[in-house]
């Protein structure tokens, strides 16, 4: 059943995958700068900023050396803008050590947990490994017609893992994201319908708390106002905060490296 399900569903995908810039490589430093740029961002908003980010730096090196205002300003829009300082600091261990032939090695890096260490496995560099992300866990838990986390889920990922890895976790999270979705699932179009248990099953995440009045929200017009040249104190003002709220922000931002 399961090569069976796993042949039709990378039938499916040669037909219907999405043609991403970062599907167009295999080199494990553009697989990576698309992972960490797709950690809790649309694809929408990464594409543009994917490829200026590339053009601007080619390689692990160039980007190691970047100063960290330049990655800052062109990293603006994508959010949580230390993700672009522990992806700097990754790329400095790859320049100096090279690449990480494992997934524990790639977990090993700064900003690299469990999903993007088997993303990038995967897809760059031929290691078996599912990536699971909301998506997988999704298909997987109709899949196995019950719900999956943690290790129970790794365990029936590894079991059901297709071949060659990449191309099967990206099929997965196009079936999941295209077909298999969180509320009325498209059944009568998905490639693999005859190997799921049950379609119905799913559990939503927690739903993440609202960007305005956040301290996500505080942080990113203190970085922008920063970048500008700009008041500090006058960000916390306009966004009706008060000066210990934007005082301490603005400490925890200079401990992180955000701003000087």
């Amino acid at each position: 059943m399961t090569s069976e399900r796993n042949a039709a569903l990378l039938s499916w995908y040669e037909l219907n995958l999405r043609d991403l810039p970062w599907r167009r490589t295999t080199d494990p430093y553009l697989v990576l700068v698309s992972e960490v740029m797709l950690q809790q961002t649309q694809v929408s908003r990464v594409i543009p900023k994917y490829e200026l980010f590339i053009q601007t730096w080619h390689t692990v090196g160039e980007l190691a050396d970047a100063p960290t205002d330049d990655l800052l300003r062109a990293w603006s829009g994508l959010g949580y803008n230390s993700r672009v300082l522990r992806l700097q600091q990754a790329a400095a261990i790859v320049a100096a050590d090279g690449w990480p032939d494992s997934i524990y090695g790639l977990q090993e890096l700064p900003g690299v947990g469990p999903y993007t260490a088997a993303a990038v496995g995967s897809i760059a560099l031929g290691l078996d490994a599912p990536a699971v992300d909301t998506n997988l866990r999704r298909v997987l838990s109709r899949w196995a017609g019950k719900p999956l986390a943690g290790r129970t889920l790794t365990e029936y990922a590894f079991d059901v893992l297709g071949h060659p890895a990449g191309d099967w976790n990206q099929a997965l999270m196009d079936l999941g994201s295209s077909v298999c979705k969180t509320t009325d699932p498209a059944c009568s179009e998905c490639p693999v319908s005859e190997w799921c248990l049950d379609p119905a099953v799913y559990e939503a995440p927690p739903r993440q708390a609202s960007f305005n009045g956040s301290n996500r929200q505080l942080r990113g017009a203190l970085v922008r106002a920063h970048l500008a040249g700009n008041n500090l104190s006058d960000v916390g003002e306009s966004l009706d905060r008060s000066e210990q709220e934007t005082g301490s922000t603005i400490e925890t931002l200079r401990a992180e490296g955000l701003i000087s």
